[in-house]
């Protein structure tokens, strides 16, 4: 009797996943669906909302400290693990696979966002000059914690020989730009769930999803979704829904910030009772049932998955060029891309028009719906399984 053929082995290397954060959630979506072609095996700190049925789970150390120190940590704590099964168990990878810059000598690593370019974004926020002297040892902190991550990005993405995957053509041209990248980087953009978000189920959960939210019936619902409300673009969504004057807007924000620095601003506004901000849950959907329109104006971002996940559920999406997920969008067709994130008086415009437009809201919604469904989580998959075989057949003739 023949032996069954053995799985070739995919080590995976991330400091944490579950499903709650975005690049995490899509190397959990990921493994999930690959575990039947590998044998997975998953070197992380901490696992949560992951099938680990067909995946071994070595768990790595962690110590509390600051991120310089805990990144330090991390590279080396799971570089010794990982040597250590190797030593004593025999455990050889045929490919070791990494979301952004976890390990050295990675065979396959999926960019999410590159620290050279977000660098440079946020310079001004790090300068000395300007911020009072108690924040400077955060300052120092942040300064030294991306010129390490630099360091390390530019060593890995420089290596020809390690296959890259980034999450759009905008973070793709940022590793070239920014990282000096030779090769070819290939585009794997995220997947999503049709199961949970599509036009259908966002219909069996609206009515309760607004009863439940206390939105009246007649309430236009605009959402965003994300855990930095400012580089999401709230800032310019509220001042273009202030603009509106318009009794019936409701503006539902949810995330893990904070909306402090907000109250102000909506007070100015005078949209005291218009703005609700909540939390994200685990069914995230529910609050894509509740809107009518979703609008996240990015100041920057490689993919972000809520105007995704949107319009998988069949909503009018507005979102900015600045988001690399804009690349799936034609504009005016099945979403509406501003050129300008903080352009205030367009998107109020757009706004403005949603709300009082319910034709074009349909047309929009359905066409994004379209659009949207052929993005899913198994296309995502078999492109980094390609990508994968790419490496471990390169790997196999060294």
């Amino acid at each position: 009797m023949s032996q069954p053929a053995h799985k070739p082995r995919l080590m995976v290397v991330s400091p944490f996943l579950d499903k709650r954060h975005g690049t995490e959630r899509v190397v959990a979506e990921q493994i999930e669906r690959l575990s039947g072609a590998y044998e997975i095996h998953l070197y992380s700190q901490r696992v949560e909302d992951v099938d680990l049925g067909n995946i071994v789970w070595h768990r790595v150390a962690a110590l509390p400290g600051p991120h310089v120190f805990g990144y330090l940590w991390w590279l080396a704590a799971n570089h010794v693990c990982r040597w250590r099964d190797r030593l004593f168990h025999g455990l050889v990878p045929d490919v070791i696979y990494s979301p952004g810059v976890n390990c050295m000598h990675a065979d396959v690593i999926a960019v999410h966002i590159v620290f050279a370019e977000f660098r440079e974004q946020i310079g001004k926020e790090l300068n000395f000059r300007g911020n009072p002297i108690q924040s400077w040892p955060v300052l120092l902190h942040r300064r030294m914690y991306y010129r390490l991550c630099k360091f390390v990005e530019r060593h890995a993405y420089r290596d020809n020989g390690v296959a890259l995957a980034a999450v759009s053509e905008k973070t793709a041209q940022a590793i070239v730009k920014y990282c000096g990248r030779k090769a070819a980087v290939d585009v794997v953009y995220n997947g999503l769930d049709a199961n949970r978000f599509n036009p259908c189920r966002r219909a069996e959960l609206r009515a309760s999803s607004r009863m439940t939210l206390g939105f009246p019936n007649d309430a236009f619902v605009v959402l965003l979704v994300g855990n930095d409300w400012k580089k999401k673009g709230l800032p310019c969504l509220l001042e273009a829904a202030g603009r509106l004057q318009y009794p019936r807007l409701r503006v539902l924000v949810a995330g893990h910030d904070t909306a402090a620095p907000y109250q102000e601003t909506i007070r100015r506004l005078g949209m005291a009772g218009q703005v609700l901000f909540l939390p994200v849950r685990s069914d995230v959907e529910f609050y894509y049932a509740a809107a009518d329109a979703y609008a996240g104006p990015s100041l920057d971002d490689s993919f972000a998955l809520p105007p995704a996940e949107a319009m998988a559920c069949g909503l009018p999406v507005i979102t900015s060029r600045q988001n690399g997920g804009s690349a799936i969008i034609h504009h005016g067709v099945d979403g509406l891309i501003l050129e300008d994130p903080c352009d205030v008086q367009t998107l109020s415009e757009w706004l403005a028009r949603l709300a009082k437009d319910a034709d074009w809201r349909r047309l929009l919604g359905d066409a994004a719906g379209r659009t949207a469904a052929q993005y899913t989580w198994e296309r995502n998959t078999f492109q980094m399984q390609n990508l994968i075989e790419r490496a471990r057949l390169a790997h196999s003739t060294l």
